[in-house]
């Protein structure tokens, strides 16, 4: 990846977010193009996916292995899955002042690396769709052990070696401790079977994972089962404050239900996407402040 000049050969430099994740998402190291436009042939970016400390596989046998004695005492490595997201785009002018410029810009850096995530979520989906496995996650920033932005030579990125990086702080969640509790204290409750769950929480938390992860046609349809469901559920949901809300979501229902029929056949409009964002939204306002009011019965 160079370009010519007057004065030679000059190398490019490319920007990259790197996002280092606890486990194995099964994911085979190397690299990856990864487009996202009309046009087959223009790459957005290329993600390089790189495990260490991951076991190795187990071998054929003609018998079941037996369970072995356990020890408490020994170490339990976990293995690290490490992506990097480069972009496609190299980066204009000195790539040195650039990073200083995303070091000092939370705006730029925030958006460089929430389009990194993004990136790195389809390619946990399509992992997802083509392993039947449920149980690989979506990616998070606080799921992340690490992240990383900076550049270096294209090639040279693929290697897993970069020019120049600088290391984003983990921040703390700024919650109140009493908001902080609340959480553990409904775990527990139901966990203890002194509270239940209802449908429409489950439904309308994988809707919200759904259009967080940029997958609006699977969120539509989530939002439609969810809003459903939680109408369905609504004299669980009786807190003070809650009437506006509910009466708003019985009046979305046929927009709702419009546009997961729109989805069942391609693509949303804007219009619509926008709808069923704001759907989830009020939804999720409901199951907030009933939570706020404390446990059902």
């Amino acid at each position: 990846m160079f370009a010519s000049s007057g004065r030679g050969v000059i190398p490019l430099s490319f920007p990259f977010v790197q996002f280092e994740f606890a486990g194995s998402f099964g994911i085979d190291d190397g690299r990856y193009p990864v487009r996202t436009g009309a046009d087959p042939d223009a790459t957005d970016a290329v993600l390089v996916a790189r495990t260490f400390g991951a076991p190795a596989p187990p071998r054929r046998l003609r018998r079941r292995p037996k369970p072995q004695r356990a020890d408490p005492d020994a170490a339990k490595p976990v293995p690290v899955t490490e992506l990097t997201v480069i972009e496609a785009e190299a980066v204009s002018g000195d790539p040195g002042v650039w990073l200083g410029e995303i070091r000092s810009d939370e705006a730029r850096r925030d958006e460089l690396v929430e389009r990194g995530l993004a990136h790195v979520a389809r390619a946990l989906a399509a992992r997802r769709i083509a392993t039947a496995d449920p149980a690989i996650p979506d990616p998070t920033l606080d799921a992340a052990i690490a992240v990383r932005v900076g550049f270096g030579d294209g090639d040279a990125l693929v290697d897993g070696r970069y020019e120049e990086a600088i290391e984003l702080p983990r921040e703390p969640s700024r919650r109140s401790r009493a908001a902080a509790l609340r959480p553990q204290e409904r775990m527990a409750a139901l966990l203890g079977a002194r509270e239940r769950a209802l449908v429409c929480e489950e439904l309308i938390i994988r809707a919200r994972a759904d259009l967080d992860s940029g997958r609006v046609r699977e969120a539509t349809l989530q939002v439609r089962v969810g809003l459903e469901a939680l109408l369905a559920e609504r004299d669980a949901l009786a807190a003070p404050g809650q009437e506006a809300d509910l009466a708003e979501l019985y009046e979305r229902r046929r927009i709702t239900g419009d546009a997961a029929n729109g989805a069942l056949r391609g693509e949303l409009a804007d219009e619509h996407a926008a709808e069923v964002a704001a759907t989830l939204g009020t939804c999720e306002r409901v199951l907030r402040r009933q939570a706020a009011h404390g446990p059902r019965p």
